[in-house]
């Protein structure tokens, strides 16, 4: 048996959520606040983490459960919180990935760690595990809404922190917006998309930038790996380090490709109904959301993210839209636009032993190179066997070659 996040938990428990991507989980929690839960976002890289997944999960498994329950484990010990009064978030995406079984996963780490009384939750989509926490349709809109705000901030920190020439004027102007939109998030003017989306982009059209123009590496990946600084060893940060540009996707690509299996599922296999067209209505409506952000950003001068639709046409000729497991089709078609944008230069982030992204990463980068000849392309592996100091050589590898090129 398992202990169970109950209605009554609302008013008692503080929900840990795991780290993984910035600024997006901080505008969750505001989401969760204004829907009366208090929430701890765990943002501390401590060494330990990963000795503490070692410890309670296989190493044979997938190396983001191993840092995602390590992390959690990590907290409960840390004496920072009480342990009957917490809850722990985590996400289940119910496709054939692992990352769905994550839950189990945690559950018994938790009886084996002390900590079986804990209850855990588990954010889905698919009525996958009924507990006590919900969340209303007005919650999930704005969760929608703050993963645009959250995309736009990152795609603009990584244009504008490579180049600038006051030290840290970045991280002030990105630190100051994403406290502006956590505190919108009870407000009406949350919704206001243009108006917003002009305020953040003239903040950060005042960062004063260098005209030097650096080598753009695309990021590319299994979505925790992709984003997270405790997986990836810090991998946005190392690459503007060593005199680079990252480019990465936004999470709603990943959103959209989630929500738009049910609309290829008709195409292929026939199916219909209410999945459909529910899915194929959000994905317009995302969509047109999306246009707006690309609208705002080429006004103000940067470099917008590539329409959704460009995305999916993106992997024809490579890759089914049929195939889901992992990041599905979208990885081959985040390098395939990557080499049309231009970015020759890519870091494939993924779990050692990942089969779904061995196949849908590593699998196709020879077909990429065969269509983009000058595509410079490394799949990095992450374990917790994995030495970083390699993972740093071949990075440097790669950009040795992109500078031959520059």
């Amino acid at each position: 048996m398992f202990a169970k996040f109950t209605k009554d938990m609302k008013s008692t428990h503080t929900i840990l959520i795991p780290t993984m991507i910035d600024p997006h989980f901080r505008f969750m929690k505001s989401v969760l606040a204004d829907e009366g839960y208090k929430s701890v976002l765990l943002r501390d890289n401590r060494a330990n983490i990963v000795e503490e997944g070692l410890r309670n999960v296989h190493n044979d498994m997938c190396y983001p459960a191993l840092l995602v329950i390590g992390q959690f484990i990590d907290a409960l010990k840390s004496g920072e919180f009480d342990t009957h009064k917490v809850a722990l978030l985590i996400s289940q995406t119910g496709g054939g990935c692992r990352a769905s079984n994550y839950i189990n996963l945690l559950r018994k780490a938790l009886n084996e760690s002390g900590f079986g009384y804990v209850p855990v939750i588990s954010l889905n989509f698919g009525s996958l595990d009924e507990n006590g926490f919900a969340l209303s349709k007005m919650a999930l809109i704005k969760l929608f809404v703050a993963i645009f705000y959250g995309d736009l901030m990152m795609n603009l920190y990584n244009q504008c922190k490579p180049y600038e020439k006051i030290p840290n004027q970045t991280n002030e102007i990105y630190e100051k917006m994403v406290e502006f939109i956590a505190n919108l998030t009870n407000q009406k003017s949350f919704f206001k998309l243009n108006k917003n989306f002009g305020h953040i982009l003239q903040n950060f059209a005042k960062i004063e930038r260098l005209g030097e123009p650096k080598i753009r590496v695309g990021i590319v990946g299994e979505i925790y790996l992709k984003y997270s600084p405790i997986g990836n060893n810090g991998l946005n940060a190392y690459l503007i380090k060593e005199n680079a540009e990252p480019v990465n996707t936004g999470l709603m690509d990943f959103v959209l490709t989630c929500i738009y299996d049910a609309v290829y599922d008709k195409k292929l296999y026939g199916k219909g109904g209410a999945a459909y067209w529910g899915s194929l209505g959000v994905a317009k409506i995302l969509e047109f959301c999306q246009k707006k952000l690309i609208r705002a950003m080429k006004k103000h001068g940067f470099r917008p993210p590539t329409p959704f639709k460009e995305v999916r046409a993106a992997a024809e000729g490579y890759i089914s839209h049929g195939v889901k497991m992992g990041e599905g089709w979208l990885l081959t078609a985040e390098m395939v636009e990557f080499m049309k944008q231009g970015v020759q230069n890519v870091v494939c982030a993924q779990p050692f032993g990942c089969l779904p992204n061995h196949i849908i990463a590593r699998g196709m980068i020879r077909k990429i190179k065969q269509n983009y000849p000058d595509a410079n392309i490394a799949a990095i592996d992450y374990d917790p066997g994995a030495s970083a100091v390699n993972q740093e050589n071949r990075i440097k590898l790669m950009l040795s070659n992109a500078n031959r090129e520059f």
